[in-house]
């Protein structure tokens, strides 16, 4: 299985060239749409976002993942990571830091291969895509990687504590792990103060409200509304959480 996720929309051709360079090296894989509208130009945003919804499938599912700001920098590596049982390929730019901080054993490569034809802003066709595909149908392309020590991520937060990604339904979705907050505490985002609830039935209908959504992540919603419009929130807006008993 081959799982992509990027910040490329669904409009335009360019979803469909990925798919057509995966399928000419893995015709057999199956390919998943997680993502088309990871948040645009922010790869922390979309770290977040794949660490908690990448443990849901099964081992060995190969993440195709692209929100690529600087394609075509010098110093933006390509890289293979191995972490939790599955293989994330795409930039190294942050993207794959919230899959690697939670797992001490992640292992990860730096693409060295370059194809006959490399375009300067479409890596995720020409490069990332023929990697992923040949993980996929288990032929690991050794000999285009490079092993890394693993790095230093004792700088990198475990949590993203801002909005990471808004809904069709106006949902914020934070990148808090919700494993680690108590019921009782009081989340403010644009000047807001928010209160918990289990889910949206135990509020009343155009109540603002928080939960902890089914990928374990704390959710800010409206029930039969929209969260983002109430509270004029955007991606990359800091949630702060104001623990019971605090000073």
């Amino acid at each position: 299985m081959i799982v992509l996720s990027c910040d490329f929309g669904l409009e335009g051709p360019y979803i469909g060239q990925v798919k057509a360079a995966l399928y000419q090296d893995a015709p057999r894989s199956h390919i998943i749409d997680l993502f088309s509208d990871l948040p645009v130009y922010n790869p922390h945003a979309a770290s977040a976002l794949l660490a908690a919804y990448s443990p849901v499938f099964p081992a060995d599912t190969v993440f195709l993942s692209i929100v690529d700001p600087g394609v075509g920098m010098s110093n933006r590596r390509g890289v293979v990571v191995q972490s939790c049982d599955h293989w994330f390929v795409g930039p190294d730019n942050g993207l794959f830091n919230g899959v690697m901080k939670r797992d001490g054993n992640a292992k990860w490569w730096e693409i060295i291969w370059r194809p006959t034809q490399l375009s300067n802003t479409f890596h995720g066709r020409d490069l990332f895509a023929p990697v992923a595909a040949a993980i996929a149908s288990c032929a690991f392309p050794s000999e285009k990687l490079r092993p890394m020590a693993f790095p230093d991520l004792t700088t990198v937060d475990a949590d993203y504590a801002a909005v990471a990604y808004i809904d069709h339904f106006g949902n914020l979705i934070s990148g808090i792990r919700a494993e680690a907050v108590l019921n009782t505490t009081t989340l403010a985002l644009c000047h807001e103060e928010i209160v918990y609830a289990r889910t949206f039935g135990e509020v009343e209908v155009g109540e603002l409200f928080w939960y902890k959504n089914a990928n374990g992540l704390i959710e800010i919603a409206v029930n039969c509304g929209s969260a983002a419009k109430m509270v004029g929130a955007v991606v990359g807006d800091r949630i702060s959480l104001s623990f019971p008993g605090a000073p």
